[in-house]
């Protein structure tokens, strides 16, 4: 592989013009894909073939409609009246003529019917579901805003009203915030620093920001063909953003080696490419199995966000080695900072203080080990009484959350997310009056009534109505019981559903996912550094450290977003649940990160101990050589991600949160305390590879093999003589 990258990168200086023009050419051509074929992404989330699902699309089949976004809009009367009175009666009943006058509306249900009243026991408040022609995401910001002013001026009329439901709220995720961007000025902030030069940081940014393009557009394109989740795009913008600059980071980093230690432009490229683009194109396989392992789950909507994430990371990739090097042929020794251009320096000069830290890392490694694993042992403690729900709150102090806020109060909490039951088959009606009462007497049952039926009593609806929260423990057990009473009745013609049901479904399914996904990527990480670093207690370490950054990462995000710790600094003050599909996405991406600082920071210790070095001496050689890179790496992780946060949606916000603090902990504490204190203490035993397991192949990744090739042949002073004084000519 390092032969192949090696002339792929001597290719692309070569060609820079060709690369460089190509790639600006699929950016441009996905950008017209985003603008004409693009469809609807979906805000909601379900899985074909469980009950819950299947049932929404008989329901859909045998009554029609069904399709469309609703919004409850709670009117309730003026203090000490009922909206039973004459006067507040007919307020309501125009109001409601008003509603479903709006445009996209297709029904505003009157509270008031007599056949199918929606008012409170007391009478002092009643509800109308406003139902649109179109699903929730199609709605557009001028039919909502129209809805939200409408809900607004009754208010100032006199009417008490407040609107929620999946029409009132803001489809898909925002890409391009202020926070977003402070991130990204954060990156480069830090890019100028490493380099010392705002030519290779600027670059660097520009080819990071071209790949995430292509991805993101991509995806967008895509839309238009497939269905996708609306925090698809961010993700892979998120993710894109971040492994886009550290790739390139790293190859860059190798080509100024390589310029200090006298090599051309051109040869200096090739040999960046085929060693660092080496390690690059390992980490990026391993990010991509990750992300493309989410398939585990056997959950259509995890699979498509992991496999568009995945493609995003693989753009990064070709990025990485074919735009890049283009681009270095442009930038030449600019690259480099003026004062060591000028000077002749061999070497980039090193920070003392990478070296005092891995001295005394290793030097005090049983206290640095045992401090680094107890405080993330601490940190993880939450993990453990992690929930998870896809049943997202209201914005505190939002009309959305007035809304449940009086529907819980004045119908009781379980109205907020009704259960509904389909029957099915001939003699509908009977069945389902019959299995109505049987479900009145459980549990937990606030209310459980026919809710309508076809003419030809072919199907019917019971509406069930919980006595707790719609993502309450309690409601859960209530679906599995009512789904117990239905398999008492042996009638397999009826279905528990509705969104409570659904979530409480897709919950357990990703719950049930998650062992076997962890198993996975757990087992993958020790086969790739067995591999890479040939050896057994190194991937044993590495993989104990991916396991204290999952746990640690979680369990902050528990803390501030279930618990509402510090929840400030991120902006909610919201205390609930995590999102069902937030801690396995979290683990893909973690786990390619870390692998990749694991192999890029060990495998310059493995390198020096190859050459002679005492295990000591390899791991602080190692470390003084990767560690600042690493760190750099991290911090623009951290910063992106971190980006995301303080303005994200609620869906992305969690997410973005645990993948940043699960940087911040894998970079500082295990890859820079943890993993050079346990190699200090292991000394060579660390290195072991029993002799049963020496058929292994060898992988290369940093293409030791090819830099001595080159260093050994002349092709690396000569091969690029005819073309350096172009390429000089470029770069002064």
């Amino acid at each position: 592989m390092a032969t192949f990258l090696h002339r792929l990168g001597l290719g692309s200086f070569r060609h820079r013009w060709t690369v460089t023009i190509v790639w600006l050419l699929v950016f441009i051509g996905t950008g017209v894909g985003a603008a004409t074929l693009a469809g609807t992404m979906s805000t909601s989330f379900s899985i074909p073939g469980q009950e819950s699902t299947t049932a929404l699309d008989l329901i859909d089949e045998r009554f029609g409609g069904g399709s469309g976004g609703t919004a409850q809009v709670v009117i309730a009367a003026p203090e000490g009246g009922k909206v039973s009175d004459p006067a507040t009666a007919a307020q309501i009943t125009a109001y409601v003529q008003k509603l479903g006058a709006l445009p996209g509306v297709e029904s505003a249900s009157n509270p008031l019917e007599p056949q199918r009243p929606t008012v409170s026991p007391d009478l002092s408040a009643a509800y109308s579901t406003v139902t649109y022609k179109v699903a929730a995401p199609e709605i557009t910001v001028e039919e909502r805003e129209a809805l939200l002013d409408t809900v607004a001026e009754a208010r100032d009329g006199g009417l008490n009203t407040e609107v929620s439901g999946e029409a009132s709220q803001e489809s898909g995720a925002d890409i391009g915030g202020p926070a977003e961007a402070i991130g990204v000025v954060v990156a480069l902030v830090v890019l100028a620093i490493t380099y010392g030069s705002l030519v290779a940081a600027g670059m660097n940014l520009l080819t990071a920001v071209v790949g995430v393009g292509i991805g993101a557009l991509g995806i967008t394109t895509l839309s238009g063909f497939v269905d996708l989740q609306s925090t698809t795009p961010i993700l892979a913008v998120m993710l894109g953003l971040a492994v886009g600059i550290d790739y390139t980071l790293f190859i860059v980093t190798r080509y100024r080696h390589e310029l200090l230690h006298g090599r051309t432009p051109e040869a200096a490229t090739g040999l960046a490419v085929g060693t660092a683009g080496s390690a690059v194109v390992t980490a990026g396989i391993t990010v991509v199995i990750a992300l493309a392992g989410l398939s585990i789950a056997g959950i259509p909507f995890l699979t498509e966000m992991g496999i568009a994430a995945a493609a995003t990371i693989v753009v990064a990739v070709l990025i990485a080695i074919t735009l890049v090097p283009a681009v270095l042929g442009f930038v030449g020794r600019r690259a480099l900072p003026k004062k060591l251009r000028a000077a002749g320096a061999t070497e980039v000069p090193a920070r003392p203080v990478y070296r005092v830290w891995a001295d005394t890392v290793t030097r005090f490694r049983t206290l640095s080990l045992l401090a680094a694993v107890v405080v993330l042992g601490v940190v993880s403690i939450p993990f453990f009484s992690m929930q998870t729900t896809l049943i997202q709150p209201a914005p505190p102090g939002s009309t959305q959350e007035k809304a449940q806020e009086l529907i819980s109060t004045k119908f009781g909490p379980g109205f907020t997310g009704p259960l509904v039951v389909l029957v099915d088959g001939p003699g509908a009606t009977a069945r389902a009056t019959s299995i109505a009462a049987t479900f009145g007497g459980l549990d937990d049952v606030a209310l459980a009534a026919l809710g309508g039926a076809r003419p030809d009593d072919t199907a019917a609806l019971v509406t069930v109505i919980a006595k707790s929260e719609p993502d309450s423990q309690e409601t859960k057990d209530l679906v599995h019981s009512l789904r117990d009473a239905v398999d008492a009745t042996g009638d397999d013609a009826i279905y528990v559903t509705g969104q409570t049901a659904v979530s409480v479904d897709v919950s357990e399914k990703l719950d049930q996912a998650l062992p076997r996904y962890l198993i996975l990527v757990v087992g993958l990480a020790l086969i790739l550094l067995i591999l890479v670093f040939r050896s057994l207690l190194v991937p044993v370490i590495g993989v104990l450290g991916f396991l204290l950054t999952i746990g640690s990462a979680l369990g902050a995000t528990t803390a501030v977003f279930q618990w509402g710790w510090l929840n400030q600094i991120v902006n909610t003050d919201v205390e609930a649940p995590l999102l069902s599909l937030s801690p396995i996405i979290v683990i893909g991406i973690l786990f390619g990160l870390a692998m990749d600082y694991q192999v890029f920071l060990v495998s310059r210790m493995h390198e020096a101990h190859a050459h002679g070095a005492s295990p000591r001496d390899a791991v602080i050689t190692g470390f003084k050589q990767a560690a600042p890179v690493v760190v750099a790496a991290a911090t623009i992780m951290f910063a992106v991600f971190a980006g995301f946060v303080p303005e994200g949606n609620d869906t992305i916000k969690p997410i973005a949160f645990a993948l940043a603090i699960g940087i911040l902990f894998d970079a500082i504490i295990v890859r820079m305390i943890a993993v050079p204190a346990a190699l200090g203490l292991l000394g060579r035993a660390a290195w072991w590879l029993p002799s049963w397991l020496s058929w292994l192949p060898v992988l290369d990744v940093e293409g030791a093999a090819l830099e001595r090739t080159v260093t050994e042949t002349p092709e690396t002073t000569a091969s690029s003589s005819s073309s350096s004084s172009s390429s000089e000519s470029v770069s002064h």
